[in-house]
């Protein structure tokens, strides 16, 4: 008799909080055969209809539905960007100036700026 896979499973449902919860599934188990079960879990606070194949992955890594889970895997749910990446940093550098942040904010006295 094989044993069960103990898989862990996170979702961020939005920015700031994390849920994570552990699960027992039989030998053999896929990634949507994980989410179901994980959808019947309310402290991970899932909308099992609008998880689409996209925003799962196994340990940073996109996962397909049908693919097979391991033993101690880690089932990651993710949410949309709300924001483009790139964006947000402009955005960010802009409100900050140029001259208080990164390389530029500890800078030698007499140094060549960006050093």
């Amino acid at each position: 008799m094989a044993k069960p896979l103990q898989i862990s499973v996170c979702a961020s449902p939005r920015a700031g909080v994390v849920h994570e919860a552990c699960l027992q599934l039989p030998p053999g188990s896929t990634v949507q055969q994980a989410l179901a079960a994980a959808a019947q879990l309310p402290q991970l606070e899932l909308d099992l209809p609008r998880i689409s194949a996209s925003m799962v992955g196994i340990w940073g890594k996109t996962a397909r539905p049908e693919q097979m889970l391991g033993d101690g895997d880690r089932l990651e749910i993710y949410r949309p960007l709300t924001v483009d990446p790139k964006i947000a940093r402009r955005e960010r550098f802009a409100r900050q100036g140029a001259r208080s942040t990164g390389l530029f904010k500890r800078q030698r006295p007499g140094a060549k700026a960006g050093y």
